[in-house]
C-alpha cells in the first residue's frame, strides 16, 4: 500500500512540474512585448526548446537553419535563450560593436561546472579583476610574443624528438598515426555526459594536484628563470590585491591543457588529410619549401614567413575545418538590439564559425580546398587573429582565445615540419579518404588519419 502511495505521489509531482513549466511558458508567450521583436528562429517545444532539433551534428543543423531564418537567429535551448550569428557582419555586430556587453562566458554549462572547476579558470570566468589577472599572467609568461620567443628553443628540441621518432618508424613500416605524435585528447567525450565529466574531472584533479606538488618541491631549481606555474604560485602566495586560490591555479592549468592540444592537433590533421586528398597541393608545398629551405636541414620558424603558399594552406584549413565550429558561448550582461532585433539580458551568444567559413556569399566554392584563394585579391590580407570576421577561428574582442598567437605558431611550425620532412601517401588499399566530421570538444575527423610516410631530407637533417 505504501509503495502504491509513493508511486501515486511521484506521478502527481511530475505532472505538477510539467504543468507549471507549460503554464509559465504560455503566460510568458502571451505577455511578450510586441514592440520587442526577437530574431527569427524555428518553432520549438515547451521546456526542452530546440534541443531535439540539433541532432549529433549541431553545427551542421544550425548552418541549415541560418539559411532559412537569417544571419541572426534566436532559439530556446531548454529554458535558456540563445542567439546564433552566422555571417561576418552578424559576428562583427556582436563581437566588435557589442563586445563589452558580451564579455562574460556562460558559466552554467556542464563543461564549466564539472570539468573547469565551476568556472574558476580563465576560459569561463566572468569578465573582471580575476579574469584580467589570469589573462595577464598567461600573456606575460606563456602566450605572449616575448614568452613565445623565450620558449622557441624548447619547441625546436621537442619537434626534433618527434621527427626522429617518425624517421625511425618510417624505416620499419612507414605507417604513421597522427595521434601517436601530436598531443590530442580526442578520446574525451564532452557531449553532455555529465557523469563522465565528473569522473574525468577527478582524474584530472589528481594529475594536477600531483603536478603542482612536484613543481613546488623543485621550484628552487628554476630560481632566476621561473616558468608560468612558478609565477602563478608566487602570485597566489604573495599577492596583496586580487588573490588566486589553488582551485584557480588548477582550473587555469586545465584550460591550457585542453584548449592548447586538441585544437592545434585537429587543424594539423585536417590539413594533412586535405593534402593527401589533393596531392597537387602537397607537391606545390614541397616545391616551395625546397626552394626556400632545401633538403639539407629541417624547417625553422624563421622560414615560415617566406612560405606564402604553405601559410595559405594553413589559413584554408582554418576556414574549412575550424577546430571549434561554434565558439564558446558568451552571455549578454544587458538587453540590447542587433540588426533591429531585441536581444534579452542573459541571452547566450554562439558565433557560427563553421557556417561563416562555408558561406558561398563570403567564399567562392567554399566546399573546395583551395589555398590559392589567400594568395591574391580581397582575401590576400585576411588574417585569423580576430580582426577579419571572415576568418575568426579564435574569436574576437576581449574574450578571444588567449592562445591565438601560440596556436598559429604551433600549427605552422609542426605542420610545416611534417610536410617538409616527409613524403605522404595513403595506406595501400585506401582509394578515397574519409573526410567525415565528428562533433566534440574540437571538430575532429570521424576516422583518424593514417598515412604512409617516407623521409625526403638528407640523413643529417633527422639527426639534429
Amino acid at each position: 500500500m505504501a509503495l502504491e502511495l509513493d508511486t501515486f505521489l511521484l506521478r502527481e509531482l511530475v505532472a505538477a512540474i510539467i504543468l507549471f513549466f507549460i503554464t509559465r511558458y504560455s503566460i510568458s508567450s502571451l505577455l511578450k512585448n510586441p514592440s520587442r521583436k526577437l530574431p527569427p528562429g524555428p518553432k520549438v517545444w515547451p521546456i526542452i526548446g530546440a534541443l531535439p532539433l540539433l541532432g549529433n551534428m549541431p553545427h551542421v543543423t544550425l548552418a541549415k537553419m541560418a539559411k532559412i531564418y537569417g544571419p541572426v537567429m534566436y532559439l530556446k535551448m531548454g529554458t535558456c535563450g540563445m542567439v546564433v550569428a552566422s555571417t561576418p557582419d552578424a559576428a562583427r555586430a556582436f563581437l566588435k560593436n557589442l563586445d563589452m556587453n558580451f564579455s562574460n562566458r556562460s558559466s552554467d554549462i556542464a563543461g564549466a561546472t564539472h570539468l573547469a572547476y565551476d568556472a574558476q579558470g580563465m576560459v569561463f570566468a566572468h569578465y573582471g579583476p580575476r579574469w584580467k589577472l589570469l589573462r595577464k599572467l598567461c600573456n606575460l609568461h606563456m602566450l605572449g610574443g616575448k614568452a613565445l620567443e623565450d620558449w622557441a628553443q624548447v619547441r625546436v628540441v621537442e619537434l626534433g624528438h618527434m621527427v626522429r621518432a617518425m624517421y625511425e618508424s618510417s624505416k620499419q613500416a612507414g605507417y604513421f598515426n597522427i595521434g601517436d605524435y601530436i598531443p590530442s585528447i580526442a578520446w574525451m567525450d564532452l557531449q553532455g555526459i555529465e557523469r563522465g565529466m565528473k569522473r574525468l574531472h577527478k582524474r584530472f584533479d589528481v594529475l594536477l594536484k600531483k603536478m603542482i606538488e612536484e613543481h613546488t618541491a623543485t621550484a628552487h631549481e628554476r630560481r632566476g628563470k621561473p616558468d608560468l606555474l612558478d609565477i602563478v604560485m608566487a602570485n597566489r602566495d604573495n599577492s596583496t590585491s586580487e588573490r588566486l586560490t589553488l582551485t584557480n591555479v588548477k582550473a587555469l592549468l586545465l584550460n591550457l591543457f585542453t584548449a592548447g592540444t586538441d585544437t592545434a592537433s585537429s587543424i594539423i590533421e585536417w590539413a594533412l588529410a586535405e593534402m593527401l586528398k589533393n596531392p597537387s597541393i602537397l607537391e606545390r608545398a614541397h616545391e616551395e619549401m625546397d626552394q626556400v629551405i632545401g633538403r639539407n636541414r629541417r624547417l625553422e620558424e624563421a622560414d615560415i614567413p617566406k612560405l606564402p603558399y604553405f601559410q595559405a594552406i594553413c589559413k584554408e584549413t582554418m576556414r574549412k575545418h575550424p577546430s571549434t565550429p561554434l565558439n564558446l558561448p558568451r552571455v549578454s550582461t544587458e538587453a540590447c538590439e542587433v540588426n533591429g532585433y531585441y536581444i534579452p539580458k542573459n541571452t547566450r551568444l554562439s558565433v557560427h564559425i563553421w557556417a561563416i567559413g562555408r558561406d558561398p556569399d563570403v567564399w567562392e566554392n567554399p566546399l573546395d580546398f583551395t589555398p590559392e584563394r589567400f594568395l591574391s585579391g580581397k582575401n590576400a590580407k585576411i588574417d585569423p587573429r580576430g580582426n577579419d570576421f571572415e576568418l575568426i577561428l579564435f574569436g574576437s574582442g576581449r574574450r578571444m582565445c588567449a592562445g591565438t598567437r601560440m596556436a598559429i605558431v604551433l600549427v605552422e611550425y609542426i605542420l610545416g615540419t611534417l610536410v617538409h620532412s616527409f613524403d605522404w601517401k595513403l595506406p595501400e588499399g585506401v582509394v578515397e579518404l574519409n573526410m567525415d566530421e565528428t562533433f566534440g570538444l574540437a571538430l575532429q575527423k570521424a576516422v583518424p588519419l593514417s598515412a604512409i610516410v617516407s623521409p625526403r631530407l638528407s640523413l643529417s637533417a633527422y639527426a639534429s
